[in-house]
């Protein structure tokens, strides 16, 4: 496939004149005035339909499927007939919304990921849309960033994981397939490393860190054959990822072997000025597509200057012509000279169909996160009179999350329909939003689920928050109720962890719901009455304080380790170290045992098998994330005190046992080095076989 869609793209290349060139580099977007001529001319190789909704906030409506057959009717009316990738931001779904990214990820099911992004892709390109801009890959280590809502957490293998089935459930295995679409892994690369957890802020991340902690989930895309990547907004250590040749060009390129290209963020390129290392549009244009940008979003600097750079021996023809190459070769690769028109009749088709809502539901049911379960509270068996109160009851888009542009909230059920259409029928429901006609009926009721916690415009692009705690009242309004003395369960709907160290405290039951999506409502209630068993587990760190962070489990030892005991240990006098809740927690409606862990050998030569028994010591059936940590405990540079490695899901009757094995390679093992190599270090290793980074049980082995 490679070399025909090079050869191809080298023929049209030939034919091409400089302008034409250029215009394939640049991509276009009008805020409200569209110009058929910039397509009409070839002077725009791709269209972002963005439709104003920007920054993730908001709806948008869809750009229908004859908006998109009409600028591709305008491309085939340029002189080479070179149709245009349309561009969209297809996050967590398209019209069916799938529960946010950071949500998806604590279901620690890659299989569901994929067919979330397929359907995804499905919708999306029944409405002519053929490019995403996603998955958003960044590790993001501080939930004050509003964007770690976007991607998978805190850990590099989790969210490598993700990061190949996401690509593939939006691509295929060949993504000129009508109902799939080119994937961008974003955002190239440290992006969630800003500082202060403020959005577009500068980064300062060790090589060491960089090779270890943020790349590898990009490498994993590669490696998934993802089309196209976008770079970040941020300066990494003292160099803007746009203007970033060493890890575009060098990394990506040279070291990845990527042949797809690169898209800048939006008006990245101009902001190199803003940056303070280009002077002007000229100076910004030649440091971007020197560095490995091919293609600009939004900002005009590479139609504006990019032939004088060439006039003035600045760039290359070649340069011009290799970035070129590489955007027709993913415009080969995806079908569009074939076939750049949207069948109009896929639309009622393909986009929002019955299976499509029942996974839909399925994922959010796998997401949602038991964190407290104060005498088996949960699931209610009992017929009682419930008060539904709080922020959320008549919720409908607000369980969307960010970046939904396509999302209709009409699509919804509000919270409370759902919860009663779902609802066994001898419970007596109340909903009260309105916090005195809340108090006056919780003191008639039995029991209490209160609805907090984040509306999706507090999560998402440039939406940081300073103080992680629930937003101003909810507190409050939580004390009231807690001082009825009536059993009070707790919805928490987020797109981020938050610091609920004191509601948690107050609670009998914590659900941490996230922003679930299209059908997580009733998803909600089917595992709050028992029809589903809780199996999410947290894919980042909870603190216990705002002042906590940066809090990840992954971190180093320190020459005074963690500890409550003695003044010169590592810790905090007013509180302890320790988060709220660890990595990979979560509780479900039974319990398990983890026993008998045994190595294959005490060295490992090639592979080794690490084993336990897990047992279901409980009443019910339920579903644990088996998990295996790994520590190097002497290395040549610090080591992590622990690192995940692999899990897996298992499925267990009451009393029922299963043992589970993991095989551990070399591979698994290695790290960079301060010489940039990439290896194994023999020494002493610690294994866990775990339910989250905090706990289960270990032994040792040595390379």
């Amino acid at each position: 496939m490679s070399d025909e869609s090079t050869s191809f793209a080298n023929n049209l290349l030939s034919q091409m004149t400089l302008d034409e060139k250029i215009g394939q580099l640049h991509q276009y977007f009008s805020w409200g005035n569209f110009d058929p001529e910039v397509v009409r001319k070839g002077k725009a190789g791709s269209v972002i339909n963005a439709s104003g909704a920007l920054s993730g906030q908001g709806f948008s409506g869809s750009g229908s499927a004859q908006i998109s057959n009409h600028i591709q009717q305008l491309a085939m009316e340029s002189r080479l007939k070179i149709p245009q990738i349309l561009g969209r931001d297809v996050i967590h779904g398209y019209r069916t919304i799938f529960p946010i990214p950071l949500a998806q990820s604590a279901a620690f099911d890659i299989s569901l990921a994929e067919q979330a992004a397929s359907i995804a892709a499905k919708e999306a390109s029944a409405d002519g849309v053929k490019w995403t801009f996603a998955p958003m890959l960044d590790i993001a280590r501080d939930p004050r960033w509003g964007r770690v809502a976007e991607g998978n957490g805190e850990d590099p293998y989790l969210g490598s994981q993700l990061a190949a089935a996401v690509i593939k459930g939006f691509q295929g295995t060949d993504y000129s397939a009508a109902d799939r679409i080119v994937a961008c892994a974003k955002h190239y690369v440290g992006y969630g490393s800003a500082e202060g957890g403020r959005d577009y802020d500068n980064g300062e991340i060790s090589e060491l860190t960089l090779r270890d902690i943020y790349l590898p989930p990009f490498h994993s895309a590669v490696k998934a054959g993802v089309g196209t990547l976008m770079s970040a907004f941020l300066d990494l250590n003292g160099v803007p990822a746009t203007a970033n040749r060493k890890l575009l060009t060098d990394v990506l390129r040279g070291e990845w072997g990527f042949d797809g290209f690169v898209v800048s963020d939006w008006d990245s390129v101009v902001e190199l000025i803003n940056h303070g290392v280009a002077e002007n549009e000229s100076e910004a244009a030649e440091l971007a597509f020197h560095a490995g940008v091919d293609m600009e979003m939004v900002s005009r600097t590479y139609p504006n200057t990019l032939a004088f750079n060439l006039q003035n021996g600045k760039i290359s023809l070649e340069e011009i012509d290799e970035g070129v190459r590489r955007i027709l070769r993913i415009k080969h690769r995806a079908g569009l000279f074939a076939n750049p028109f949207t069948d109009l009749a896929r639309s009622s088709r393909d986009i929002l169909t019955p299976n499509s809502r029942a996974l839909a539901r399925k994922f959010a049911q796998d997401t949602i996160v038991l964190l407290k379960n104060k005498d088996n509270i949960l699931p209610l068996k009992n017929h009682c009179k419930v008060l539904v109160g709080g922020y959320f009851i008549h919720a409908t888009a607000e369980l969307f999350g960010t970046w939904t542009p396509d999302g209709n909230p009409a699509d919804v059920q509000p919270f409370s329909t759902a919860f009663s259409e779902n609802a066994p029928r001898d419970f007596e429901l109340h909903f009260a939003d309105n916090t005195d006609l809340a108090l006056a009926i919780a003191q008639e009721s039995d029991l209490v689920i209160l609805t907090l916690g984040e509306n999706p415009r507090r999560s998402g692009e440039n939406s940081n928050v300073s103080d992680l705690s629930l937003p101003p009242g909810q507190a409050e309004f939580v004390d009231q109720m807690i001082a009825l003395g009536k059993p009070v369960i707790m919805v928490i709907f987020a797109g981020r962890p938050l610091a609920i160290g004191r509601q948690v405290s107050q609670a009998d039951a914590v659900l941490y719901a996230w922003h679930p999506g299209i059908e997580g409502a009733a998803a909600i209630a089917d595992i709050i009455f028992g029809r589903v068993s809780p199996s999410a587990r947290l894919p980042i760190t909870f603190p216990r304080a705002t002042g906590q962070v940066p809090i990840y489990y992954n971190h180093k030892n320190s020459g005074r380790p963690v500890s409550p005991d003695g003044p010169f240990r590592t810790r905090y006098v007013d509180l302890p170290a320790s988060p709220l809740f660890p990595f990979g927690f979560g509780l479900t409606y039974t319990n398990f045992d983890y026993a008998k862990i045994a190595l294959s050998s005490e060295s490992l030569r090639n592979q080794l098998r690490v084993s336990a028994d897990i047992t279901n010591t409980g009443q019910t059936a339920g579903v644990e994330v088996v998990q295996l940590y790994v520590r190097d405990l002497v290395g040549s540079v610090t080591r992590p005190i622990r690192e995940l490695k692999n899990y897996q899901k298992i499925f267990l009757k009451p009393g029922e046992s299963r043992r589970v094995s993991f095989i551990i390679t070399e591979e698994d093992l290695a790290f960079t080095h301060l010489d940039g190599s990439f290896s194994v270090e023999p020494g002493k290793f610690e294994v866990w076989i775990a339910p989250d980074s905090s706990s289960g049980i270990n032994a040792t082995f040595r390379i």
